[in-house]
């Protein structure tokens, strides 16, 4: 009997030393996969004030998001910036580049899904919610009390996207000038949008309750 627990033990260990070197290769090749430049063009293009830096930028938050969908599971994980969406999307239209990154980035195709195409809006709501936790916890921000936005939630504003997402840390302040106009940070629900369905780990928390509003965006199936 203390040989089979012993035994079980041993395997079980091994398993999760697999497990762990798989993700942090994962983790590893997203920090270090470098963009076609044709990518950043078509940034750019969308976005002509965006300087190259700052277009580097808008490929940082891809970064982030592959990242938090790794660590979210199967779990649909929202896309908070609509200039980060962009490049997400046109990365898509390299079909066999971006399934060679799918593959050794997160072991799984990651689709691209709009709002209209999910089942219900708390499913929407839910993938706001886990995008700002796992936001907030990638970036060492408390995501009950925050002191600053994460990226993938301050991005839009940062670069000045005119058709992006707001979001605001205290929604009661009326000398904000995104009171009354822009996102809640602080209750973050999702209205609009769309979803994603990840690989990887479970994101380590439950979905909370609805309210407030929340960002946009697209995600995978």
């Amino acid at each position: 009997m203390g040989f089979a627990l012993l035994l079980g033990a041993l395997l079980a260990g091994g398993a999760w030393l697999v497990w762990r070197g798989r993700r942090q290769r994962r983790l590893a090749f997203i920090d270090g996969y470098r963009f076609h430049p044709a990518l950043k063009r078509k940034v750019h293009e969308r976005y002509p004030h965006l300087s190259e830096a700052q277009v580097e930028r808008v490929f940082d938050g891809l970064r982030d998001y592959f990242h938090i969908c790794n660590q979210a599971g199967r779990r649909m994980v929202s896309m908070p910036s609509q200039a980060v969406d962009v490049a997400w999307h046109e990365f898509i239209l390299f079909t066999r580049a971006y399934q060679a990154f799918c593959d050794r980035a997160l072991g799984r195709f990651l689709h691209h899904t709009p709002t209209e195409a999910m089942k219900t809006p708390t499913l929407a709501q839910n993938g706001i919610k886990r995008a700002w936790r796992l936001a907030c916890a990638r970036e060492g921000i408390n995501p009950s009390t925050p002191l600053q936005l994460p990226l993938l939630f301050a991005i839009d504003a940062l670069l000045n996207i005119e058709d992006g997402y707001r979001y605001s840390l205290d929604c009661q302040d009326r000398t904000s000038p995104l009171y009354g106009d822009g996102y809640c940070a602080g209750h973050i629900g999702c209205a609009s949008g769309c979803g994603g369905d990840s690989g990887g780990d479970g994101d380590g928390g439950s979905d909370g309750g609805d309210g407030g509003d929340g960002g946009g965006g697209c995600g995978g199936d």
